[in-house]
């Protein structure tokens, strides 16, 4: 049998998304008021920039750019097919589901094995959704909220070559919890139970990581440091 997904959509405030809007560079959101706030990832990239530039250098720059650029493809591609998966496409537009299968077939191999985890989502609130949070003034697209395995939580698609180990996914363990924290000011009454990585890899493997609201918390507090810094580095008043 088949899956097919509840939705329980939520109304959240529109914000545009503005590309090289940020005085470095980096992309920015537009909130409805008007006011102008980094990504998630434009506040957590400065943490990598020392170990990219060296692996770039190490490898050579055409190799980096080919291999950075088949990573974001993949991952872009994986995303698309688990948003397609969640509307419930392959129930109502089969055929044009399984087209994803000659379009990309390592993604659509890496989406098969992440779709065992995917039936554990249910009573989906948002797909692919724009959020923001004046208390944290940062942004951000969302892959999923919903409930997991019956909690509510920040769901999280990821791609490797690689099994991953804690310490590669303490950004997506930052990025998830800043989502939480967004959603809530939203919908103060709509508690964020967990947040959930999924990750797909090259290698076979299928991870799963789950992060309850002590973590949760815990992760919070370490992203404002880097808000913090990151408005500090770039002049902005936070």
């Amino acid at each position: 049998m088949k899956m097919q997904f509840e939705h329980q959509t939520v109304e959240l405030p529109k914000i545009k998304q503005k590309n090289k809007a940020l005085p470095d560079g980096g992309r920015g959101y537009e909130t409805p008021e008007g006011k102008l706030y980094p990504s998630i990832t434009t506040v957590l990239s400065i943490r990598n920039k020392k170990g990219l530039h060296e692996w770039r250098e190490r490898v050579g720059h055409d190799v980096a750019n080919y291999i950075a650029r088949t990573a974001a493809n993949r991952g872009t591609a994986v995303h698309k097919m688990c948003e397609d998966y969640l509307n419930n496409q392959h129930l109502a537009w089969p055929d044009e589901f399984e087209k994803h299968e000659t379009k990309n077939f390592l993604a659509w191999c890496l989406f098969k094995k992440m779709r065992d985890l995917l039936s554990h989502i249910n009573n989906i609130k948002c797909l692919e959704t724009n959020l923001y949070s004046d208390t944290l003034k940062v942004a951000g697209q969302v892959d999923c909220i919903a409930e997991y395995k019956g909690k509510l939580s920040v769901v999280d698609f990821k791609t490797s070559t690689k099994q991953r180990d804690e310490d590669y996914n303490y950004g997506n363990f930052l990025q998830c919890s800043a989502y939480a924290k967004m959603f809530e000011e939203i919908y103060p009454d709509k508690k964020i139970e967990q947040t959930v990585v999924l990750a797909a890899c090259e290698d076979g493997f299928v991870q799963e990581w789950i992060h309850g609201s002590e973590s949760i918390a815990k992760h919070q507090e370490l992203f404002y440091k880097h808000t913090k810094d990151f408005f500090e580095r770039n002049s902005i008043n936070s």
